[in-house]
């Protein structure tokens, strides 16, 4: 009876023994061809969280925690800074949360810097004259920004979620109160330093 150790047939054991050699060099190769073509290439992982063409974000050196270089520039003049509340939506149903961002766009003729970090932000949500909701509320590890702006380019910030509830500076550390939906009425004003939105965005709640 043949064996893995000792080969029997009508052949010279060595013909059998080239053959068992052979065999095992094609199944190397073959293993060799499938880890060559399942092996990552690129050597770096795809980027996420890409910015929509045209913008660019206020904060993304902040948010990435690098070291900001000096910036040289011009500072912008605050009446040729128009600030704008945006929303990923205007009706939200149950259970989602209304994404909030800000876009700051320059009729400057040339470009100009303007302080835009998280430390001079602020996202505000109201009903009717009653301050529902601040982003300032417990805000924690704010960042100073300088940004460049170019005259007529948009630049808007990263957006927050809004998690549909009530704030204020005790709320911090104890759960907080849901706004009232059903097909509430809310609007978003935003601030930049000294500039607020000249209209507020408006958005409805299910």
């Amino acid at each position: 009876m043949s064996s893995l150790r000792t080969p029997t047939g009508p052949l010279p054991k060595g013909v059998y023994w080239r053959r068992r050699l052979l065999l095992l060099l094609v199944v190397v190769a073959i293993i060799a061809i499938i880890a060559i073509i399942a092996w990552p290439r690129g050597g770096g992982a795809t980027p996420t969280g890409q910015p929509n063409p045209g913008t660019t974000s206020a904060t993304d050196d902040a948010a990435n925690g690098s070291t900001e270089a000096p910036v040289d520039g011009d500072a912008c003049d605050p009446a040729k800074i128009d600030v704008t509340a945006e929303t990923d939506a205007t009706t939200y149903e149950p259970g989602v949360n209304p994404q909030l961002w800000l876009t700051i766009t320059s009729r400057e003729t040339t470009e100009c810097v303007l302080p835009a970090g998280t430390d001079v932000q602020e996202y505000r949500v109201t009903s009717g004259d009653e301050l529902i909701w601040s982003s300032a509320d417990c805000q924690s590890d704010p960042v100073a920004h300088l940004q460049i702006l170019k005259p007529g380019v948009p630049v808007s910030a990263a957006p927050i979620v809004w998690d549909r509830t009530r704030s204020s500076p005790d709320t911090c550390d104890v759960e907080r109160e849901a706004v009232v939906a059903e097909g509430a009425s809310y609007h978003l004003e935003v601030v930049v330093g000294d500039l607020t939105s000249k209209s507020t965005k408006q958005f409805m709640l299910y």
